[in-house]
């Protein structure tokens, strides 16, 4: 049996084909290159039952992932993170059947890791020796640290203010750090000039084909948790928008084997209303969306004015009748707290808007009291200290507690 059952790359856009054996970044016509598969030859030679005795990481689906020799793979132990179901939370919500896929618990502390993993590992076996991206601070942390075990040598550009954790993760990997006085968008227009000058392999989102492969498998993951059934919704938070388009992808993988049965969850959008170029492109029934001018908000990972990938975004939101939605910054902060007070979970901004989405949504009748909502939260809380606003009761030596 293959390690991987990879076939090759092709363009969503104008159909063109690649071969997934050398270096590839985007099609000759600009879009993004998706990667695809013998899904003849998984079905004849893979079924759920196989997965029962392997490791309980992302590599698990390793037929479906797009690393031929084993001998390439790049790991930290990542994925299969906990699917956990949120009674209290659910219940001020009135959603019976409210769940978390917890994204905080992977390596390096965010979903961020999972795309590392699998592009890092695929530029290994395809003899990459430099890499560079601009990042918002999650996926440069991830990246650098995944390319130093590869034994890689990454360049990162993120904004100046990039939460510092992040910065710190990069610059303890050992990888070349700059900050850039503006947005991800001015650090991009950095790496891309670097790339021409420098012959570095430009991993930026969604340039190189195998991030991607990584964060679909969250979809993977949580079809099998749900024992190869699928949920009704699933809230996403996006900017990039590669961890939506990957469960969309690997929901529709697993149709096409026969795994899974029936329509596609309803996939949602969420985004900062200081930051939404997809809610008002899927509001106004675009394709593609416009960049989005003085971008601002707390959730730095979602900051993203113009995302590469939008079409696939908007049409895994149209091909499932998902929608898309923004919250502000206040109700995002707001429900953070709520999260943990009611389930003890500290998630980060991002994820705490995609809580806030649900909440919107079950108040507007768009979900269904009964149905089963998935909210993923894509980093640890505690890699985002400056949202959580405190003042302790300070306390001299010898002093009683209040009562």
């Amino acid at each position: 049996m293959k390690y991987s059952y990879v076939s090759h790359l092709y363009c969503p856009k104008c159909s063109s084909t690649y071969s997934t054996k050398d270096q590839q970044q985007l099609c000759t016509c600009g879009s993004p290159l998706l990667v695809a598969y013998d899904m003849e030859g998984i079905k004849k030679n893979l079924t759920p039952d196989h997965l029962k005795d392997r490791k309980p990481d992302l590599w698990r689906y390793h037929e479906l992932l797009p690393v031929e020799d084993e001998s390439n793979v790049v790991s930290l132990g990542e994925g299969m993170t906990p699917l956990v179901h949120l009674p209290r939370l659910g219940d001020a919500m009135s959603l019976e059947n409210l769940y978390i896929k917890d994204e905080g618990l992977v390596p390096t502390g965010s979903f961020k890791a999972r795309g590392a993993a699998v592009g890092v590992s695929k530029a290994k076996e395809l003899g990459v020796e430099a890499l560079a991206m601009p990042t918002n601070g999650n996926a440069g942390a991830a990246w650098a640290l995944y390319a130093a075990r590869a034994g890689i040598r990454s360049t990162i550009v993120m904004p100046e203010d990039a939460p510092e954790i992040t910065r710190n993760e990069v610059a303890i990997s050992g990888a070349d750090l700059y900050l850039v006085n503006g947005l991800i968008s001015d650090a991009g227009k950095i790496v891309g000039s670097a790339v021409k000058d420098q012959e570095l392999y430009d991993v930026s989102t969604l340039k190189e084909p195998y991030r991607i492969e990584g964060k679909k498998t969250m979809g993977l993951e949580i079809a099998e948790q749900f024992g190869f059934t699928m949920p009704d919704v699933i809230l996403y938070p996006t900017g990039g928008g590669v961890g939506l388009i990957g469960i969309h992808k690997a929901l529709k993988e697993l149709r096409t084997l026969g795994w899974v049965k029936g329509d596609l969850p309803r996939l949602v959008a969420v985004q900062a209303s200081g930051c939404a170029p997809i809610v008002k492109a899927w509001e106004a029934g675009e394709r593609e969306s416009e960049f989005w001018h003085d971008s601002e908000t707390k959730a730095f990972g979602i900051n993203v004015p113009k995302a590469l990938g939008d079409f696939l975004v908007l049409d895994a939101l149209y091909e499932t009748d998902g929608c898309a939605i923004a919250i502000d910054d206040t109700e995002m902060l707001r429900e953070q707290k709520h999260v943990a007070n009611l389930e003890g979970n500290f998630v980060c901004p991002e994820g705490a808007a995609a809580f806030a989405a649900a909440r919107r949504l079950r108040e507007n009748g768009w979900l269904a009291e009964d149905e089963k909502v998935v909210v993923l939260n894509t980093g640890a809380g505690i890699k985002y200290p400056d949202t959580v606003d405190i003042d302790p009761i300070m306390l001299e030596k010898g002093d009683v507690l209040p009562k």
